[in-house]
């Protein structure tokens, strides 16, 4: 049976992917940054020119695909996602689901019954997002440390969505921390961690974390080369050395967590924040460093083609209580 993936777009085989950057944003407002006085206007032209030149840049390097998981609560906008995808050429997986209690919005799904959030996380994939016509095709969750009460709440959800619609879950974790958390609230709904990726597993010096996720049959997030200030990119790519070398390749998905466009009075510094942060730094620089390093062809072709696909198809594998082709959540193949 095939595989398809929703786009912004219609969808495409999973096949079809190619190289794909698992966690990338087109577009992000955290909440209330329309009411500060000193952030600059929100001009939709301006932001959109931005948008479809860096992404098309991507394009040029030879991506062909990338996933951006930004949250229903801060900022995502589907049809602007959808206008740069067809403008660039690339393809874009949007996303439903929610950002960390701390950071999102909670207040409304605090108050919702599982039911109905679990109804409007359905609709958004299966139907699209608002009246947009435009689909996600995967599914946010999010803690900010220990997961909270609303936090577990948001993450059982997206469970049950994963799996009737069989689309895979991406997480958000602060600076690579609680993953395993996650992954056994995922579990404990009777969800497989060999569909999801635990975010930002890379942002700490801690290799034993980082392939304790793979073990379980995670995807380990490695997705914010350029981050320099919370780790330099030289511990990043000697992790992901020791995890390839350790056998656990399938399991490294990698990325930069870039904001092509970030509403807010922080907007227009990022560059003095971040000057190797980029939607190309993984293509420009990170890359030839790693072959310096010994990673090989094949292994690339492993981490940024072979593992989102395998991602999607697992996620597919699981509809409607399916199961993995090795029979159990816990596959570390």
């Amino acid at each position: 049976m095939s595989t398809k993936v929703q786009l912004t777009d219609g969808t495409i085989e999973v096949s079809a992917l190619g190289t794909t950057l698992i966690h990338e944003h087109v577009l992000v407002g955290m909440p209330g940054w329309n009411l500060d006085l000193k952030a600059p206007k929100f001009v939709r032209s301006e932001a959109m020119a931005r948008a479809v030149d860096r992404i098309q840049e991507l394009h040029g390097y030879g991506c062909h695909s990338m996933i951006d998981p930004c949250p229903m609560d801060i900022g995502r906008d589907a049809e602007f996602i959808a206008e740069v995808a067809q403008r660039s050429g690339i393809n874009i997986v949007c996303a439903t689901g929610v950002y960390n209690e701390t950071e999102g919005m909670p207040y409304t799904f605090r108050t919702m019954p599982d039911e109905d959030i679990l109804e409007l996380y359905v609709k958004e994939i299966t139907e699209g997002i608002g009246d947009t016509g435009v689909k996600a095709g995967v599914i946010k969750i999010a803690t900010h440390g220990a997961p909270t009460e609303y936090e577990r709440k948001m993450i059982s959800v997206a469970t049950q969505a994963s799996l009737i619609t069989g689309v895979p879950i991406i997480s958000h974790t602060k600076i690579a921390s609680h993953g395993h958390d996650q992954i056994d609230i995922v579990e404990s709904r009777d969800g497989y961690a060999d569909s999801m990726v635990v975010g930002h597993s890379g942002d700490r010096d801690d290799h034993e974390y980082q392939a304790s996720l793979a073990r379980r049959g995670a995807f380990v997030g490695l997705d914010r080369f350029g981050l320099d200030f919370l780790l330099p990119d030289e511990a990043r790519m000697r992790n992901l050395m020791q995890l390839v070398e350790a056998g656990l390749r399938s399991h490294v998905v990698i990325s930069q967590d870039y904001l092509v466009c970030l509403l807010g009075r922080f907007g227009n510094q990022l560059e003095h924040i971040a000057p190797n942060w980029a939607i190309t730094h993984i293509f420009k620089s990170v890359i030839p460093r790693l072959k310096e390093m010994g990673l090989t062809d094949d292994d690339l072709e492993t981490i940024l083609v072979s593992n989102p696909r395998r991602l999607f198809a697992n996620a597919a594998a699981h509809k409607n209580g399916g199961s993995h082709a090795c029979g159990h959540s816990t596959c570390g193949s």
